[in-house]
């Protein structure tokens, strides 16, 4: 019995192997067309990641850093319209894309927010999509301010609201505080005394929370 077994597998095997050299009989032609297109896209890819993608994002971010020096000295329209020799955000972004890093959408967002051109904000911000907690809070609470620049304050506070429950710690006590704010203009003195209250219980060692008090008391008064 046992060496009918061990002959029915020697068997099977050799039909196996029989089976699979007939298919590459027939289609040995069309297998080896297939991996030499596959090895030249792949060198094709390499080659383009090498040799003119990377020297791009290197050129990108060249470029960037002015404009990032800009930023950081407050030159907000000169961070963002360059001066003619180096590049602004803006045309970082024309003729780079991303490629200088996704921050760029950030950086031209605050400079069109902190110039006053709220619209153009909003939709620089939204292009924002960074993977840093903190960055992606503060992108958030921007547009909040672009919409509370518009007087669009309900789409205001639900930004202000998104950006504190990002992430736990003391930039969102700023975040609470501006959502009051706009609640009050809104009308709501209950929600906006919720949010003062939470910066005093949950963020007592915040900078907001040295002066929420007399946010909490002028609702208390009324």
């Amino acid at each position: 019995m046992a060496k009918e077994i061990k002959n029915e597998n020697a068997e099977a095997v050799v039909e196996a192997v029989s089976k699979t050299e007939q298919f590459f009989e027939k289609n040995g032609k069309l297998l080896t067309i297939i991996l030499v297109a596959v090895v030249v896209i792949a060198a094709g890819i390499f080659c383009w990641y090498k040799f003119a993608y990377q020297p791009k994002v290197v050129e990108a971010q060249g470029q960037m850093a002015v404009a990032e020096q800009n930023f950081r000295a407050g030159d907000y329209d000169l961070a963002l319209n360059g001066d003619g020799n180096d590049l602004g955000f803006v045309q970082v972004l024309d003729q780079y894309g991303a490629k200088a890093g996704n921050s760029v959408y950030f950086y031209a967002g605050v400079c069109e927010l902190q110039l006053g051109n709220y619209k153009e904000a909003i939709k620089y911000l939204e292009s924002y999509k960074g993977k840093d907690a903190i960055l992606n809070a503060r992108a958030t609470a921007c547009i909040g301010d672009a919409y509370a620049g518009l007087e669009d304050y309900k789409k205001a506070l639900g930004y202000y609201e998104k950006a504190a429950a990002v992430i736990d710690n003391m930039y969102a006590a700023g975040y609470l505080l501006k959502a009051g704010l706009v609640s009050e203009k809104l009308g709501d003195n209950a929600k906006a005394l919720t949010f003062y209250k939470k910066i005093k219980d949950q963020y007592p060692q915040s900078m907001e929370a040295y002066d929420v008090d007399k946010y909490i008391g002028r609702i208390e008064a009324r």
